[in-house]
């Protein structure tokens, strides 16, 4: 068996872009730059344009519920920051702007951490009724669910305020259409202090789009999940919870009751008028959502890993069909390996630091990353961090002696780049 081949890799604010491109040229590295070389080669998968992908699957399943939206193809998921943070209000301090959490080409320039960063251009561009999905990035923890890049779904649908009326008719026909089908809803919001009316908006309007916001959302889970519940014999629960969102007010959260469980599904409310400003439809207003693809189709799939999305293996890519919801069958598994690592942490320690490094040196190797141990000394006041690195390989058996030679080079590593001191 051949050793796994690992990458190089250096935690200092500079990227080695790949030789096919020219990231550094259009976008030259400063004291922002944090995005590895894996990172920018997982940009062009696409993983949601294909048909027969589970992520490419429910996309798909959510547009045949939502036809009458158009779908607004996903651009480039470089932005500025000014898209991604400022456009949408976005505080100064707010903490999704560290480069802890985000990826920076430079301090101007960024992989988008969020499907909002297109809301005002699309709305600029003219259309009211709408549905993108594209492929966010985010500096993260390893887990099982957890991935630097994932992917999001955002649906919008907005009308000239003297139509606002028009929710009254279309809400109407999606509810006549609910009250045939096998579906128990749970609604027990209220627009008050906590979730209220913007000052903007007239509270009558309001309750019109609420009321069409929420139709269109119980009808489009109605067609993702029939199927599903159909085998299971299963009614359709879902039940709707009064939340808070910087980008919509009233706000909701959606949870569904699946196999017994509930499950957040997504959130959504009437869009802060200032969004609506910045895109020249002032004169407007309307509701959106946002849903995150993997967190669904994990559920949906029973996919117990979320790095499996990106697995090449047919084992896997060989077991879903467009249009079909079915589960996920493990064809393997491979034993854990793990080896804890201990270290007294500097004052500048930041935990998705160290996972930055375990995950760009040793890929899809890891499956998760815990603290284990957290300890100050009485004396010294020092603190002491233990980590256990879970190793397990999704399509292949790993040896200790391979995992020793993989984990000896992540130590020298965090001793070099975060200057630890192993203990």
């Amino acid at each position: 068996m051949r050793p796994t081949r690992l990458p190089k890799f250096s935690l200092k604010r500079q990227y080695t872009a790949p030789a096919s491109t020219s990231y550094a040229s259009q976008h030259p590295p400063d004291s922002w730059t944090n995005v590895p070389p894996s990172i920018l080669a997982k940009k062009d998968q696409n993983l949601y344009l294909n048909p027969s992908h589970p992520i490419g699957i429910l996309r798909s399943l959510i547009h045949s519920s939502l036809s009458s939206y158009t779908s607004i193809p996903a651009p480039s998921p470089i932005v500025s920051t000014y898209k991604n943070f400022d456009e949408l209000g976005f505080p100064p301090d707010h903490p999704g702007r560290s480069v802890k959490d985000s990826y920076y080409l430079n301090q101007n320039t960024m992989l988008r951490t969020h499907t909002s960063a297109h809301e005002v251009d699309t709305f600029r561009m003219g259309h009211d009724r709408w549905i993108l999905t594209a492929d966010v990035y985010r500096r993260d923890e390893i887990d099982y669910s957890h991935y630097p890049v994932f992917h999001q779904m955002e649906g919008a649908d907005v009308v000239a305020r003297e139509n606002v009326s028009d929710y009254g008719p279309r809400t109407e026909k999606l509810e006549r259409e609910l009250s045939k089908e096998n579906v128990l809803i749970e609604d027990t919001t209220r627009i008050g202090k906590d979730n209220d009316y913007q000052p903007e908006h007239d509270p009558k309007e309001v309750d019109l789009a609420v009321a069409h916001l929420k139709a269109t959302i119980n009808t489009m889970f109605l067609g993702m999940l029939r199927e599903p519940l159909q085998k299971t014999g299963e009614k359709l629960q879902i039940r709707w919870i009064d939340a808070f969102f910087p980008f919509t007010s009233p706000s909701y959260e959606v949870e569904i009751l699946y196999k017994g469980k509930w499950m957040e599904m997504l959130g959504s409310g009437i869009i802060k008028q200032h969004t609506l400003n910045q895109a020249g439809m002032s004169h407007k207003m309307g509701w959106a959502f946002g849903l995150g693809l993997e967190r669904i189709a994990m559920l949906l799939f029973n996919i117990p890993d979320i790095r499996l999305f990106w697995s090449q293996d047919e084992r896997f890519l060989s077991q879903f069909q467009a249009g079909r919801i079915n589960e996920f069958k493990p064809y393997s598994k491979y034993p854990t390996c793990y080896k804890d690592t201990s270290f007294w942490a500097p004052t500048s320690f930041h935990e998705n630091d160290f996972c930055e490094i375990v995950r760009e040196l040793c890929g899809d190797l890891v499956e998760s990353v815990t603290l284990i141990d957290n300890f100050l000394h009485p004396k010294t006041k020092r603190t002491g961090l233990c980590y256990r690195i879970n190793y397990r390989s999704m399509d292949r058996n790993l040896t200790n002696e391979e995992v020793n030679v993989i984990h000896a080079r992540v130590v020298q590593a965090l001793e070099k780049q975060m200057a630890l001191e192993m203990r």
